[in-house]
C-alpha cells in the first residue's frame, strides 16, 4: 500500500479554506487504498489527536499561512522525504527549495499549483517576484503537476512546456437540509430576498465593484457579504465606506458550515466577483446548492461555470444584471438549475478523490 505525505494545508480535521476540504475528501474515499500523512498546524489545531478517519497526523509548530508557509512547507517535505511514496505538496509556497529536497528524497513530489497566486494585488514587488520564481521552479522540478482549472493546465503547458494533470474541486459537501435556520434571523425575515457573497476581501475579489453596483439605485432585496474585513486596510476601509448604506449587510468570516449554507440556501443569487486563480471552492459549493450565478467575466470563472450563468465585467454591467432581478426571475432558476447541472458532473468529491486515486497508482 502506497504511502502518500500531503503537504501545505492547514491539516485535518479540516475547519475552513479548499486545501483542508480536499485533503479530507481524499482521505475519506482514498484511506482504504493508500496510508496518508497529513502535515496539520499546531495553530489550526488544539487538540493534537494522533490519526482522523484512518490517517496518521503530524504536527508543526508553524502556520501554514502567511510567511511562515514557507518552513511549513519545507520541513513537512523534508520530514516525508524517504518515509514516504508521494508528497502531494499543494501550493508553491516552499516550491523554490523543491531541488534541494528531491536528490535527498526517494518520493515522488506531486505539486498542485493553485492558482496564479503571484498575481495576487494585495502582494508587493518582493513577494510576487518570490511566488512567481518559486512556481517555475517547483513545476519544472516536480514530478507530476497537477491544475486545478483547464485553463490553468493550458498555462502550465504555454509558458513551462510541461504537461500536468486537471483535477478539480468537490462542492458537495453543502447542503440546502443540514442549516442552523436561526443564522439568518438578526439579518433578513423569512420572506426577504438577498444576494450573497463570500469571500477574503482582496482586491482581485472585486468586492468593491459588487458594492457600488448595488448601491447604484435602490433595491428591493439586500446585499449579504461575509469577509475577513479586519484583516488588512483594505478591507477596513471598504467597511467603512459601505457599512451604513440602507440593505448593506458586511459580516465578519463564518466558518460554521451549517451557518453558512443558511445563507447560501437562501440567496437569491451568488454573487462571485473573483479574478485571479483557478477553480475557486465558494464557487462550485454554490454551484452544488443549484444557486444562480453572477460571476465576473474572466477565463477561470467561464471555465469553472462551463460559459452556463451570467457574467459581468463592471460595476455598470452587475447594475443591468441587479436591475433584472426586480422582474421577472425565471432567467435565474433557469441559471440555478444548468448549476447544479454542471456541478453535478465535474465538481463531486468522489469524482475528483479517484481523479488523484489515478494518479497515485502511475507508476
Amino acid at each position: 500500500m502506497k504511502k502518500i505525505a500531503v503537504v501545505g494545508s492547514n491539516g485535518l480535521p479540516a475547519n475552513y479554506g479548499g486545501w483542508e476540504t480536499l485533503t479530507e475528501y481524499l482521505v475519506e474515499y482514498l484511506a482504504s487504498r493508500f496510508m496518508f500523512t497529513v502535515f496539520c498546524s499546531t495553530y489550526s489545531h488544539a487538540d493534537q489527536i494522533d490519526k482522523y478517519k484512518g490517517a496518521k497526523l503530524e504536527y508543526l509548530r508553524l502556520r501554514a499561512n502567511g510567511v511562515q508557509s514557507i518552513l511549513y512547507d519545507i520541513v513537512s517535505m523534508w520530514k516525508a522525504r524517504n518515509t514516504h511514496d508521494i508528497i502531494l505538496v499543494l501550493g508553491v509556497s516552499g516550491g523554490l527549495f523543491l531541488p534541494f529536497i528531491k536528490p535527498f528524497s526517494s518520493a515522488k513530489f506531486i505539486v498542485n499549483i493553485d492558482g496564479l497566486e503571484w498575481k495576487r494585488a494585495k502582494w508587493n514587488r518582493f513577494i510576487k517576484f518570490y511566488l512567481k520564481l518559486s512556481e517555475r521552479v517547483a513545476v519544472k522540478s516536480a514530478d507530476r503537476i497537477i491544475g486545478d482549472n483547464e485553463i490553468i493546465r493550458q498555462y502550465i503547458s504555454t509558458r513551462y512546456k510541461r504537461d500536468s494533470f486537471y483535477l478539480s474541486y468537490g462542492g458537495d459537501h453543502v447542503s440546502a437540509s443540514n442549516i442552523d435556520p436561526g443564522a439568518l434571523t438578526a439579518y433578513v425575515n423569512s420572506t426577504e430576498k438577498f444576494a450573497f457573497k463570500v469571500c477574503r476581501i482582496e482586491p482581485e475579489n472585486n468586492v468593491e465593484m459588487i458594492l457600488e453596483a448595488y448601491i447604484n439605485s435602490e433595491r428591493r432585496f439586500k446585499l449579504i457579504i461575509v469577509g475577513n474585513w479586519a484583516n488588512s486596510r483594505y478591507g477596513l476601509e471598504l467597511r467603512q465606506k459601505y457599512d451604513d448604506f440602507r440593505n448593506v449587510i458586511l459580516l465578519d468570516p463564518i466558518y460554521d458550515l451549517k451557518k453558512l449554507d443558511a445563507f447560501r440556501s437562501r440567496a437569491l443569487v451568488y454573487l462571485h466577483g473573483h479574478s485571479a486563480g483557478g477553480t475557486n471552492p465558494s464557487l462550485v459549493e454554490a454551484m452544488n446548492l443549484s444557486l444562480p450565478i453572477f460571476a465576473f467575466r474572466c477565463d477561470f470563472n467561464i471555465e469553472t461555470t462551463k460559459n452556463g450563468c451570467d457574467y459581468f465585467r463592471n460595476s455598470a454591467e452587475l447594475d443591468v444584471l441587479f436591475d433584472r432581478i426586480e422582474g421577472d426571475n425565471e432567467w435565474l432558476v433557469k441559471n440555478g438549475k444548468k448549476m447544479e447541472e454542471i456541478a453535478e458532473e465535474f465538481y463531486r468529491w468522489k469524482i475528483i478523490a479517484f481523479g488523484y486515486k489515478s494518479l497515485f497508482e502511475l507508476e
